[in-house]
């Protein structure tokens, strides 16, 4: 298996410098990752260093708690899409969604997903805030609302994904979206299993371990 195909190689640290930045850049064209995962004020310095390569940029909106207004989603989602980003990875109304307001979270997707069009919309759904319950209700949002993916975490909440959630998108979502698994992810062993049951995707900050330790084994 190619795993550096399911990989976006992440780094969401507030602290991160523009050196840090670009070294995860050229760590994604070394290992061929799928896409890098930043936050949206590294948009022009990624686009630069990726140039001429088939990397996406996946930026965050709404991080890491999702609380913003619907409006301010939208102008954030639009200004990366036109920045360059390929993929918007948006962050649910977690308080709206355990408040009942099923139909507020399902426009809050709605409208950023028709913001960028055609690119493509993880939901993250922060798992580790939710009912099994929740979590299948924030899936069918999800669907209805038009996105690609749900994804299970930030990686800044209290936990990240685990086998059981990954099981429970799959069995909610079908073939009707993509997960993305994310989270405490570290090891390549770990990233095949979520693989296995249903992932589609895996976000982490240790490809690179995962892909040397498979490099050293050959």
């Amino acid at each position: 298996m190619q795993l550096q195909k399911y990989i976006d190689h992440t780094l969401l640290k507030a602290s991160a410098t523009e050196k840090d930045i670009l070294e995860l850049c050229d760590e994604a064209l070394k290992f061929n990752f799928y896409a890098v995962c930043i936050n949206g004020a590294h948009i022009p310095l990624v686009k630069s260093r990726l140039k001429g390569s088939p990397i996406k940029i996946a930026a965050v909106v709404g991080f890491p708690l999702g609380a913003m207004t619907t409006k301010s989603k939208v102008m954030e989602a639009e200004d990366y899409s036109d920045q360059g980003a390929d993929e918007i990875d948006m962050v649910l109304n977690i308080g709206w969604l355990k408040s009942g307001k099923l139909i507020q979270v399902k426009e809050d997707i709605a409208q950023v997903k028709s913001g960028i069009g055609t690119k493509v919309l993880k939901v993250i759904l922060e798992t580790c805030y939710l009912t099994d319950e929740e979590k299948q209700i924030a899936c069918r949002l999800a669907m209805e609302a038009n996105a690609d993916l749900v994804k299970t975490s930030t990686g800044f909440g209290p936990a990240g994904a685990t086998f059981k959630d990954v099981l429970l998108l799959k069995q909610t979502v079908g073939d009707s979206l993509q997960i993305k698994a994310s989270g405490g992810i570290k090891d390549r062993a770990t990233a095949l299993k979520y693989i296995e049951l249903g992932a589609s995707r895996i976000g982490t900050s240790s490809g690179t371990l995962m892909l040397a330790a498979r490099t050293k084994k050959k």
